[in-house]
């Protein structure tokens, strides 16, 4: 008896990830160190399909975050990102706030969707996983929906798609509009990396790279 072979709708973005819903998201922080170094700024973006099953921007969430108590802060990384901890007009708020938030965000994108789980995109993903995870695991937070180690880096991506891993230049490349002077907001990059992530999963699909022509 012939094998059946199930024809799926790549349309809906369930079938693209299997199963996975990426988020893509951007942190600013107050050092390198996961562990020892404070979360300051956290943006996230979802995305959804088109009814033709381009890849687009859907929810967003954004915060300043104030230091978690007894957390060490960089000098040399608030110069970097320009981050003034003492000002009372950032509105920062507790991680114990922000990372629920989000992850309320993300569970309804995954419901909507009808995803089972979410994975985290970001440019070199490794370090914003990192300090998301650790903020996670400082408030015991419940019901994350993130798997706990894929991620889609989009410097790798980009480094296979446009000979570019630098953000702004694999935007370049990418004909995306960049802002230089608004770099290292965590919702400015977020957005772009969003859009940079986009592009290339559109432009793989019009080479005919995934999903398979057959099921167009």
């Amino acid at each position: 008896m012939a094998e059946q072979t199930e024809t799926l709708d790549y349309r809906l973005l369930k079938n693209r990830f299997r199963g996975y819903l990426p988020v893509i998201i951007d942190v600013e922080t107050a050092g390198l160190n996961a562990q020892t170094d404070a979360l300051l700024e956290l943006a996230a973006i979802t995305v959804k399909m088109d009814e033709n099953g381009d890849l687009q921007a859907d929810k967003k969430c954004h915060f300043h975050i104030q230091p978690f108590e007894g957390a060490n802060i960089n000098p040399d990384s608030l110069k970097f990102n320009g981050i003034d901890i003492d000002n009372p007009l950032r509105g920062a708020v507790p991680e114990n706030v922000a990372i629920p938030e989000m992850f309320k965000m993300v569970r309804q994108a995954m419901k909507e969707q009808g995803c089972q789980r979410a994975v985290i995109v970001a440019h070199n993903a490794a370090f914003d996983q990192s300090f998301v995870q650790a903020a996670v695991k400082r408030i015991n937070a419940k019901r994350d929906p993130f798997h706990p180690f894929a991620m889609f880096d989009t410097a790798t991506l980009a480094g296979f798609m446009y000979g570019q891993t630098v953000l702004v230049k694999a935007c370049q490349m990418a004909q995306i509009t960049f802002d230089g002077k608004q770099a290292h907001s965590a919702l400015y990059d977020t957005e772009k990396t969003t859009e940079l992530f986009c592009t290339m999963v559109n432009q793989l699909k019009k080479l005919g790279g995934f999903p398979p022509l057959a099921n167009g």
